[in-house]
């Protein structure tokens, strides 16, 4: 999404361990919401120590929700036809956070929550969606991915799509420009 806006970065993964963080917060009773935001808080201020001043560290999470329940990216095709199954005919929503790091403290952070609309699906549906997607089916958590294949699993979706695809981009980008930094190309920001 940011190489598609135009702004230049290197991705780099954190070395966080994402389930004890989740699994800790469920136990502690955190809500999701404030898991998200401490999950990208944490893949960026993990980043923020490998670079010096001047550097913008962006941090995002993803959190899937569905009656009070937090799903993650599948194991195997096995626990993606399990999600699928449980997220038939049902409402979810997918926190979405980002978080800025400059000069190694948290600068600015944003979370939007879309809610998806599962249609109901038969389990004959499900294994040749799973089939169909392949490894693919494991990326996300709820095992879809909207911008492909899994657009054919939903009957209504509200709220910022590019934080369905992983990050509330609109307002990143915003932010972004507020700070001077302008994408690659031929416009200027402002």
């Amino acid at each position: 999404m940011l190489a598609s806006a135009g702004i230049a970065f290197t991705a780099e993964p954190a070395a966080i361990n994402e389930a004890a963080i989740k699994h800790a917060g469920r136990a502690e009773n955190i809500e999701p919401l404030d898991i998200a935001i401490l999950l990208a808080e944490m893949k960026a201020a993990a980043i923020a120590q490998q670079y010096g001043q001047g550097h913008f560290i962006i941090g995002s999470d993803q959190i899937l929700v569905c009656d009070g329940e937090i799903i993650s990216k599948p194991k195997n095709a096995k626990e993606a036809g399990e999600q699928l199954a449980f997220l038939s005919g049902k409402t979810h929503q997918l926190i979405t956070a980002v978080v800025v790091f400059r000069d190694g403290v948290r600068i600015w952070h944003h979370v939007e929550t879309p809610t998806l609309q599962m249609r109901r699906l038969a389990p004959d549906f499900i294994d040749s969606y799973l089939a169909a997607m392949g490894e693919a089916a494991l990326f996300s958590p709820g095992s879809y991915q909207i911008e492909a294949l899994g657009a054919h699993l939903f009957t209504k979706i509200s709220g910022c799509h590019y934080a369905v695809l992983g990050m509330p981009l609109l307002d990143l980008l915003a932010f972004l420009r507020e700070h001077g930094l302008a994408p690659n190309g031929a416009i200027k920001a402002g």
